[in-house]
């Protein structure tokens, strides 16, 4: 949420994204590209008709479709969105807009009833009437864009003139034109899901006014092609996406948007699927999802799990129906949130048997990167079932904590070691916290919820990790008997440890080992081991404790180090920015440790039902994998 400055930039790329009009860049499109009549942005004239065919063969579609239909119902007597502001941001009701346009839109075109078409054409007015967009959080912009040039195409036929000239007119001077300006569009530079929301935004609207400006949407489409392989490649090599699940949701849903409508006019993508991590990253979004239903939700993310309409396109793509399998557990009338793309849901799935996905054969996803995750669990059926999954990487990188080692897992149907994700931005922002700098000394690592001492890892002589380092994944197995995954935390840890290594394992798909192996400097040592729960905890001894949840239980045993007295920490910060964490503590120890001192932590987390059956001998890290 802030402006981000990549290495990895040749110079010309700057005179690429400037903001004149007379720049040079690459010609992807070409002079005369032969673009489809409107309706041309995603949903292609006489393309409802496999739509109506899907809804009436099968009811899952059908459901879909009736909810699309009954909620644009109950929008009718609503009025339309205002331009109320939330801090510096007019997303919510940019959001909003894009919503109900698309909705409607989407009613309009499968069931030609004027109420839907009238009530589209007032939202997209409203809106257009607004003095601006709010260009300096260009977000809002983005999506006011989308939404009033998918509305703006899908009933430009019908639209009066008028109202098509002043929504043409809002697309082109609050939506494009203000891109173009280097105070706002430093996300052409930026590698992270601002880039693939904005110029998604930016080139939906350039083609639905393509017409009336063309050398200015050839402009803004031909820069967007040269701009989104960024993010696009930072998905490399194997589909982690570094700003963690929610974001996964929002950047590469509008990367996708931009994708399906980028080919259904120029019948290309322009090679930018050659970056093979953006197919990949069907893996990581279908593996971070674990069994509770819940996501891993490392950096500032929700463990609410969401519908993704794009992973029907990816699939599709792939031609891979296992990867839904958890998308079909969130269709409609599965309880969720309003999705403001359920009408893309209808435009790239209904073809899709649902009841023929099966569920997905590897149980292990390794997904390297800039913020490496690893991602494991004992079955995709048994809702009992055993999930862990392990944060690697960064803190430098955008929306990251402190979480570097961390790691949520679950057993029973509980998730016992879980995460606190994000504290809601506006909330900080208010109180005069500088969230978005990520330096070392920071105010963003002030807050409770995003330094190291509140998540599953190390924190050493009560410092923080450090922001500079990077922590890889060294080392990994799927073997059913030992599934396991080991990282080097050196970096994050330079000048505090000596050396820390840390690797985590399903042990015979019956419980989890944790094991950190460390070095101390030339100095006495503090180590502190953690461990957050929404479990009620008991501690039973002076190596051991007792979560209790839901009628169940879970033993946290440590094997070593010797003599350690397991304690508990609050979860409630005396900062008055701080949001409230009812229910939940931090479970460890403490070891002090002597200089240049050699040690290891071994800590089992072990389900009720296998109490008193752990017996696998746990070796050195360098053996695991």
């Amino acid at each position: 949420m802030f402006k981000y400055s990549a290495k990895l930039f040749i110079p010309v790329l700057f005179l690429l994204f400037s903001g004149t009009t007379g720049w040079a860049q690459p010609d992807f499109i070409g002079n005369n590209p032969k673009l489809p009549q409107h309706p041309r942005i995603l949903f292609l004239e006489g393309e409802e008709a496999a739509i109506r065919q899907s809804i009436v063969s099968d009811k899952n579609w059908d459901s879909v479709n009736r909810q699309i239909i009954s909620w644009c119902d109950t929008l009718l007597g609503k009025s339309p969105v205002e331009r109320i502001k939330t801090g510096m941001r007019l997303l919510g009701p940019a959001r909003e807009c894009l919503l109900r346009v698309n909705y409607l839109s989407y009613a309009w075109r499968m069931t030609n009833e004027q109420k839907y078409f009238q009530r589209a054409e007032q939202e997209m007015l409203a809106a257009a009437s607004f003095s601006d967009w709010n260009p300096s959080h260009f977000l809002d912009v983005a999506e006011f864009t989308m939404a009033l040039a998918i509305g703006y195409d899908w009933l430009y036929n019908e639209l009066p003139e008028n109202s098509r000239s002043a929504i043409r007119e809002a697309i082109i001077k609050k939506g494009i034109e203000p891109s173009l300006n280097p105070k706002y569009n430093w996300w052409l530079e930026s590698p992270e899901n601002w880039n693939q929301v904005c110029n998604a935004g930016m080139t939906l609207g350039a083609l639905a006014v393509y017409e009336d400006e063309p050398e200015l949407a050839k402009q803004i489409i031909n820069r967007a092609v040269q701009s989104i392989s960024l993010p696009m490649q930072s998905y490399n090599p194997d589909g982690a996406y570094y700003e963690g699940y929610s974001y996964w949701g929002y950047g590469t849903t509008f990367n996708v948007l931009f994708l399906s409508t980028i080919e259904k006019n120029f019948k290309t993508d322009f090679g930018l699927l050659k970056n093979e991590g953006f197919l990949k990253t069907t893996g990581y979004l279908l593996n971070m999802e674990g069994v509770t239903g819940k996501a891993f939700n490392y950096s500032d993310n929700s463990t609410t799990p969401e519908l993704h309409p794009a992973m029907f396109w990816l699939a599709n793509r792939l031609q891979n129906p296992s990867l839904l399998w958890n998308e079909k557990k969130l269709i409609p009338p599965a309880p969720a949130s309003r999705n403001k793309f359920l009408p893309m849901l209808m435009i790239w799935g209904s073809g899709t048997d649902l009841n023929k996905i099966s569920s997905p054969k590897e149980k292990m996803w390794v997904g390297n990167g800039k913020n490496p995750v690893v991602l494991m669990r004992t079955s995709w059926n048994d809702p009992d079932a055993i999930f862990v999954g392990v944060k690697c990487g960064s803190s430098s990188l955008g929306h990251s904590h402190m979480d570097i080692g961390s790691f949520v897992m679950e057993a029973d149907g509980v998730r016992w070691a879980m995460d606190f994700g994000a504290q809601d931005y506006n909330s900080l922002e208010s109180k005069g916290i500088d969230l978005w700098s990520r330096k070392q000394e920071s105010q963003r690592w002030q807050v409770f919820r995003y330094n190291n001492f509140v998540h599953n890892t190390l924190t050493v002589n009560n410092e923080f990790q450090l922001v500079g380092g990077s922590a890889p994944i060294t080392g990994s197995s799927s073997k059913k008997s030992f599934m396991n995954a080991t990282t080097d935390l050196s970096e994050i840890y330079k000048g505090q440890l000596k050396k820390a290594e840390r690797g985590i394992a399903i042990a015979d798909e019956k419980y989890v080992v944790v094991r950190d192996e460390i070095e101390t400097p030339e100095k006495e040592t503090t180590i502190r081991w953690t461990l957050l729960t929404s479990a009620d905890v008991k501690i039973t001894g002076g190596d051991s404790a007792e979560l209790t949840k839901d009628g169940k239980k879970l033993f946290i045993q440590v094997q070593e180090p010797a003599g350690i007295e397991m304690k508990t920490w609050t979860t409630q910060s005396d900062n008055d920015y701080d949001a409230p964490n009812p229910g939940t503590t931090l479970v460890g120890f403490e070891v002090k440790l002597p200089p240049k001192t050699k040690g290891a932590f071994t800590v089992y987390l072990v389900p009720e039902k296998v109490a008193g059956k752990v017996t696998k001998e746990i070796k050195f890290l360098q053996e695991w994998n």
